[in-house]
């Protein structure tokens, strides 16, 4: 095959796939870091006021504290809760069963989980029929009603991470127990023979032959939690304090139809994902050598 013929073909099967990729990211990631400069109409050059907006305002303040919130609590919670479970799961007797239990949720989408989870944690002012479930069981204990989605600013954040850990936690069980079973048993028989108990076989053989894993599983759930949408939309949409940075996007652009304040908070989004993509890349390059 002659360079005319090889560059032919190369074109042929590159070409399609660079097409796709500068017309649906890179043209419209541009265009978007033109539109942040811009003002609400997209008509005025305004230079940095709408990142000066992004890193100043109440909400957006508000939002950035609450996103930091969920990457500490739903990452330690989805990674944390699904190593324990792929373990726990490799001993029992009906482990494709509890398994498959624990992935369930991922197959509800997140709006629906949304919803369910709404009605779970509904609130009636006391004296009410109650017929959110956990008011129900407070109720019948004798304790007061409690109003999960409205009590700010951690009552009810937490209660929406709880909804996105119920989510994510089969994922991450899934990819590790995959993982954990990679271990050679001799490797845990030889510790157990040596007087290790299952603290120190955890600490020291299972958690270093896993880390790898851990990490992509960890960087997989940090970036999905900076762009956490779906639950706070549906369950509160923003208010009594549950703000995150993709929800005042979609409000800025679709409420207020502000698109230069959107485009400014979108770029900051990307921004934040963009050292934990880079610290991936470093860590499969350090693998790799």
């Amino acid at each position: 095959m002659n360079l005319k013929n090889r560059n032919i073909w190369v074109a042929l099967f590159v070409g399609p796939a660079l097409f796709f990729i500068i017309f649906y990211l890179l043209y419209p990631s541009i265009h978007t870091i033109i539109l942040s400069f811009m003002d609400r109409r997209s008509e005025t050059f305004v230079g940095l006021k709408n990142y000066i907006y992004a890193f100043t305002s109440r909400s957006m303040l508000t939002a950035f504290r609450n996103n930091l919130l969920w990457l500490v609590v739903f990452t330690l919670g989805t990674v944390g809760l699904g190593l324990i479970m792929a373990i726990l799961a490799d001993r029992i007797k009906y482990e494709r069963l509890a398994k498959s239990i624990i992935f369930m949720p991922m197959a509800v989408s997140f709006v629906g989980a949304g919803v369910v989870w709404k009605f779970i944690y509904n609130y009636k002012p006391p004296g009410v029929e109650q017929i959110g479930i956990l008011n129900q069981i407070l109720v019948l204990f004798g304790a007061d009603p409690k109003g999960w989605l409205i009590q700010g600013p951690w009552i009810n954040n937490i209660a929406l991470i709880f909804v996105g850990i119920w989510i994510w936690t089969g994922f991450c069980m899934v990819i590790l127990s995959a993982a954990y079973k990679g271990i050679p048993k001799e490797l845990m028989e030889a510790g157990r023979v040596d007087g290790a108990n299952e603290w120190q076989i955890f600490r020291h053989i299972i958690l270093p032959s896993m880390k790898s894993t851990i990490a992509v599983v960890a960087t997989t759930m940090i970036v999905n939690v900076l762009k956490i949408f779906d639950i706070v939309y549906v369950m509160t949409n923003g208010n009594f304090g549950t703000e995150v940075i993709a929800n005042r996007m979609y409000k800025e652009m679709f409420q207020y139809r502000n698109y230069g304040r959107a485009s400014a908070i979108a770029v900051v989004l990307f921004l934040l994902i963009i050292p934990a993509i880079i610290a991936n890349i470093k860590r499969m390059k350090g693998e790799e050598s």
